[in-house]
């Protein structure tokens, strides 16, 4: 789905509109650069290509104010841009000014004391976890993206992430933001403070909102103690459920060491060794059913005995059938890699239906079941994948092409799939997107599912703060 004729067209901006911006944010704040522009108005897997006409790259936040003041002036809608890693399409503009904040990328603060940090929008999630690491402090939100993805697009979107068993999504990690409103006015919200019980805690309205009621600037990021031991293991189950079942057993066993649970079946994990050079086979056997654990701890040997300990009973309960725990580094990241690289090993295999889904945990291995026998239902040989994040009921529930079909034959089929796959989400009082957030991709078949009351005062919230919706307006309700 590459046609800009997927979404709506914004009006042509005027030129006198352009010149003033780029007058606020001189010659190194715009571009026109052919290949630098076409980076960022194409979506990482190729399934949208937007355009705009003006890509600006503020430095600052009084720069991006006045950019944003401009704009509201004449009526001329804004697309915020992290890291361009999103998969719902919300950071596509089409017809939109493109606002980057990749030049807004200044650590400001870094507190230990405090456990937090103050870091820029345009600072990449990898860099937040090693300015972290430099302070002696962990900073646990980790993805497949890290090394593109920005502080600011991860905010804005809610990311999820490997480790939200152990410390929650994005929202549970920001204390405080700054923000550019619609208006152009900057809400400076950069607290450090855990308890601030005066009214409305602002920042959440912004976090998850996808850039709709304003750009993130910057953030308090909250920061934990480095732990002294980790230890991963992989482990073959013969069904989900007692994958889901272990999980349980491992989070009484290790008092909530458990940082990461991630579940994997085995046709992906095939696609990786198929497809993705440089990785092996990490048990003996092939089995069903897969689960990637990482436990770390304040003691210097606590991790590696407590997830012996989980494993030993795990093979006495006749929940586990194999397992292997990483002896170094290396093969740690080996394992992970395995997990991380489902993604791009599914491209390889030609067209996918993404499906971003959560359930309750306690249901997670039925939804499994019947959803695959749904979507065999609707499309015979359609190819199954999934895999996720299993302690927080997050699953990836993605359909590649059958062999031999025709790929527009199949993309033309992507609603009706989406909606077999999501009909049954509702039935389990699910999510159509655990992390991914609606983006252009989701909005419209959201409103099948959300609450109607929920919608109402989404958009009630965004109509107080942009009356004129310039902020991504073909984005959320």
């Amino acid at each position: 789905m590459t046609a800009t004729a997927d979404f709506a067209q914004c009006p042509p901006v005027a030129p006198e509109v352009i010149a003033q911006i780029k007058a606020v944010v001189g010659d190194a704040g715009w571009s026109d650069d052919e290949l630098r522009v076409t980076a960022k108005l194409t979506e990482w897997r190729g399934k949208w290509k937007g355009h705009t006409p003006l890509l600006v790259l503020p430095k600052t936040t009084e720069e991006l104010s006045q950019v944003v003041k401009i704009c509201n002036a004449h009526g001329v809608a804004i697309t915020p841009q992290g890291g361009n890693t999103g998969l719902v399409g919300g950071q596509i503009p089409f017809g939109e000014i493109l606002v980057s904040l990749e030049r807004m990328r200044a650590i400001r603060d870094v507190a230990p004391t405090d456990d937090t940090m103050v870091l820029e929008a345009g600072i990449t999630l990898l860099e937040a976890q090693e300015i972290a690491e430099k302070a002696n402090r962990f900073f646990p939100l980790s993805l497949a993206a890290e090394g593109t993805a920005t502080v600011g697009g991860v905010i804005s979107t809610n990311a999820g992430g490997t480790a939200v068993l152990r410390y929650g999504v994005t929202r549970d990690l920001v204390s405080g933001l700054e923000v550019v409103l619609p208006n152009g006015e900057i809400f400076n919200g950069l607290k450090r403070l855990r308890k601030d019980n005066t009214g409305y805690d602002l920042k959440q309205m912004f976090i998850g909102a996808e850039g709709t009621l304003g750009i993130i600037t910057a953030a308090s990021l909250k920061l934990f103690p480095v732990m002294n031991s980790r230890c991963v293991a992989i482990v073959g189950f013969e069904t989900a459920q007692k994958a889901i079942d272990l999980l349980g057993r491992a989070k009484q066993e290790t008092g909530g060491q458990v940082e990461a649970f991630e579940l994997m079946g085995r046709y992906g994990l095939s696609l990786v060794l198929k497809n993705i050079p440089d990785t092996r086979e990490p048990l003996e056997g092939e089995y069903p059913w897969y689960a990637l654990i990482e436990v770390a701890s304040g003691d210097p040997d606590g991790a590696e005995g407590s997830m012996e300990r989980l494993l030993t009973a795990a093979f006495e309960e006749e929940l586990v059938v194999d397992a292997a725990i990483a002896q170094n580094e290396t093969q740690a990241a080996a394992f992970w890699r395995l997990r991380e690289e489902h993604s791009a090993a599914e491209k390889v295999e030609g067209a996918a239906w993404k499906h971003d889904i959560s359930v309750p945990l306690s249901q997670m291995a039925d939804y499994i079941e019947k959803g695959a026998a749904a979507v065999e239902a609707f499309l015979p040989g359609a190819r199954l994948v999934t895999f996720g994040h299993v302690g927080d009921g997050n699953v990836h529930f993605n359909v590649i092409v059958p062999e031999g079909m025709d790929a527009a034959e199949f993309n033309a089929l992507r609603d009706q799939g989406a909606k077999v796959v999501h009909d049954l989400v509702h039935q389990y009082e699910g999510s159509i997107s655990a992390e991914h957030g609606l983006g252009r991709m989701k909005t419209q078949e959201a409103l099948q599912y959300k609450d109607p009351a929920a919608v109402e005062a989404m958009r009630a919230i965004r109509l107080a703060l942009d009356p004129k919706r310039i902020m991504n307006p073909h984005v959320l309700f």
